[in-house]
């Protein structure tokens, strides 16, 4: 495995069109690299670009320390799964596997012993005499990841390889790469659009926008301290419930004004960084769990948590909670309670708001004020 490194990189098309803007990214050896962002964020063309399928046109990409900008993709020690599969269709699944071994001329009995020990790890040795036609999504996918093990390449890249996927397959296959990374702890660069992969799967996660990294680190860390209003409301699902208002103070502390349509209140906050902002107009950003019913209020931040009626607009049952959507300050706002508490829509509703991870941000900037 290697390490890999994305130094000011930019990525410039003839027509003038800057796709990627001084991107820099470091993982080490063995860490899982998630980039995730809507349609047109240039992860892709970054994840080509470390493939050698796409040229930089400004800065540096080193796999292991390794220059690679001007290296053909065979020369980069790399294995890429696609989103389509990319398998022979008139191949079985070993020869579908082996198929980059021949072409490297590996002997026979080696290769025997590289599909065997790949067909293991996935699951899949029972498969190997079968054709693509013949198996499932799931199962291709399975395929097309032991095509790349086989390789024992330095760094594995996944373009969006589960979105071909039903829901349960989905679930499954991300168990099934997050499993085979904890065996191999192989290097992987994984490109998805969808932050539940980004959050389940990655050591480190890049959340891109217009050819930007907008935030790196951790999943906790960009779950609970988004960098800005972006980040806040792409990676959580349900997103994160953004109130804007005035500061006002509250005590010896500070607040923000609510009206929910049915009561009106200050919510109180956490004023270590807003004391010297009374008056000025902010965003505050709290998680759906964090507004809950009583029963389901976290007991260990009650002190930081107020209760306000609202007028329930919406109700999805979800099995193990039940989302309630209500308005505050105009906007629309969804809350997680017990399914017991579901209340009826049109009808008021106690909610404690509990302001103990809240995250706050300058309207004008959409920054999150430290």
């Amino acid at each position: 495995m290697a390490s890999l490194s994305i130094e000011k990189v930019h990525k410039r098309y003839p027509n003038g069109a800057d796709v990627l803007k001084g991107v820099d990214i470091d993982i080490d050896d063995g860490e899982f690299l998630i980039l995730v962002g809507g349609s047109g964020c240039g992860k892709s063309t970054l994840l080509n670009m470390i493939a050698g399928l796409d040229s930089v046109s400004e800065g540096e990409i080193r796999i292991g320390g390794r220059r690679v900008n001007e290296l053909s993709p065979k020369d980069r020690d790399i294995a890429m799964v696609f989103q389509s599969y990319a398998l022979y269709p008139s191949m079985s699944v070993r020869d579908n596997i082996s198929f980059g071994l021949n072409i490297r001329k590996v002997a026979k009995d080696e290769q025997k012993k590289i599909v065997d020990r790949v067909s293991e790890t996935l699951q899949i040795g029972h498969l190997l005499d079968r054709k693509p036609g013949q198996l499932s999504g799931g199962q291709r996918q399975r395929v097309a990841m032991g095509r790349a093990l086989a390789r024992d390449p330095s760094l594995f890249l996944f373009d969006e390889p589960l979105s071909n996927l039903d829901a349960k397959l989905r679930i499954e296959m991300r168990s099934e790469i997050k499993l085979m990374h904890q065996r191999l702890n192989s290097t992987i660069v994984y490109v998805t659009h969808d932050q539940i992969e980004a959050m389940t799967l990655g050591d480190r996660i890049a959340v891109m926008k217009d050819g930007v990294v907008q935030q790196f680190g951790p999943p906790q860390e960009i779950y609970d301290t988004p960098a800005n209003l972006f980040v806040a409301g792409f990676i959580g699902a349900p997103p994160m419930n953004f109130i804007a208002g005035k500061l006002v103070a509250k005590g010896a502390g500070v607040g923000i004004e609510i009206d929910t349509g049915v009561a009106r209140g200050v919510l109180a906050l956490p004023s270590d960084a807003l004391g010297g902002r009374v008056g000025q107009e902010v965003i505050v950003g709290i998680r759906p769990e964090r507004i809950t019913d009583a029963r389901s209020a976290h007991g260990e931040s009650r002190a930081l948590s107020q209760t306000f009626d609202v007028r329930v607009d919406v109700v999805e049952p979800t099995g193990p909670d039940t989302l309630v959507f209500a308005s505050v300050n105009g906007r629309r706002i969804v809350s997680r309670v017990h399914p017991a508490s579901s209340p009826q829509p049109e009808t008021n509703m106690e909610l404690v708001f509990d302001v103990s991870k809240a995250v706050v941000f300058d309207p004008a900037t959409e920054l999150r004020i430290a």
